[in-house]
């Protein structure tokens, strides 16, 4: 076994494609499927199965391949420790982001970055939290920023902030007029909201639980743009975080309206595998995010 067969784990682990994967590993196919067949007797395991269209981890591919990631992490570790003096903040940070935050928090997040680590980009994925996280242990993106509850085991997480959500309708519908909304009366309107699959849904419910005994929440799809513009089309409301809300956003066919105090909200953090060698790149990452001038949030 050596760290050559673990990185051709992880690599076709990720790309699901041996032939992806020798071309991401500068390898030919064959050196690579001869590795891992090497590696599989060595082991006396089948890592993956293999079709003609598909290539899966087993079931204990699937701990070996969590399990090579933190081999080759710890690897990264004993490089950083033996460059001691040197900049972790130099080489890009793979940064995967929830939906409901990306669009709203990166165009002020990457200036103000650039101000403390000019020589780490950011390389972004935006997608779903339950992505995210695979995606995390994995090993294919080093952090991510997601709303709490996330506990996953051998990863760290950092609350940063609290974030409150707002009532968004139109400028001719009743509630416009309106200085507050409790949380109960969105039970009698349609609150249109994200699928399943996107967890601010859930938070929402969970935040007005009103939401269930109501029969008009309608889940519409993945964005947030597109539920804003149905809302000024008169389709229904929605809740949105408030920095959804700032001013670049508004539109003059919308009107905002705060929940009554306390207000629903959010708490948003970022998480790591523990054993990413990093630890100054996490930090200015979110000192970066601290510096933002997000609406409706409040910094922990």
């Amino acid at each position: 076994m050596n760290l050559s067969e673990l990185r051709y784990v992880i690599a076709v682990a990720q790309e699901r494609n041996f032939r992806r994967a020798a071309e991401k590993s500068y390898v030919s196919q064959p050196a690579l499927s001869t590795a891992i067949h090497k590696l599989e007797d060595e082991l006396g395991v089948q890592i993956f199965e293999r079709s003609r269209t598909e290539v899966s981890p087993t079931r204990i591919g699937v701990r070996i391949i969590e399990q090579a990631q933190r081999v080759l992490e710890e690897t990264d570790r004993l490089k950083v420790i033996a460059r001691e003096g040197k900049d972790q903040l130099i080489g890009s940070l793979r940064f995967g982001v929830i939906h409901t935050i990306g669009p709203y928090l990166l165009p002020d997040l990457i200036p103000s970055l650039q101000g403390m680590a000019p020589e780490m980009p950011l390389e972004v994925e935006e997608s779903t939290t339950a992505q995210l996280e695979a995606h995390l242990k994995e090993g294919s993106v080093d952090v991510i920023l997601i709303a709490l509850p996330f506990d996953v085991s051998g990863v760290e997480t950092l609350a940063l902030y609290d974030e409150r959500f707002e009532v968004v309708v139109s400028v001719k519908h009743p509630w416009a007029e309106r200085k507050a909304i409790e949380a109960k009366d969105l039970a009698a309107e349609r609150v249109l909201l994200l699928h399943a699959g996107h967890c601010f849904s859930n938070q929402v419910v969970g935040a007005c639980p009103e939401l269930n005994r109501g029969s008009g929440s309608s889940p519409l799809g993945n964005s947030l743009e597109t539920i804003r513009n149905m809302v000024a089309s008169g389709t229904g409301i929605t809740v949105l975080p408030a920095s959804a809300n700032s001013d670049r956003y508004r539109s003059a066919l919308l009107t905002v309206v705060p929940f009554t105090e306390p207000a629903p909200s959010r708490r948003v953090a970022l998480a790591w595998r523990k054993s990413f060698a990093r630890d100054k790149a996490i930090e200015a990452l979110a000192d970066a995010i601290r510096a933002v001038p997000l609406p409706g949030v409040t910094m922990l």
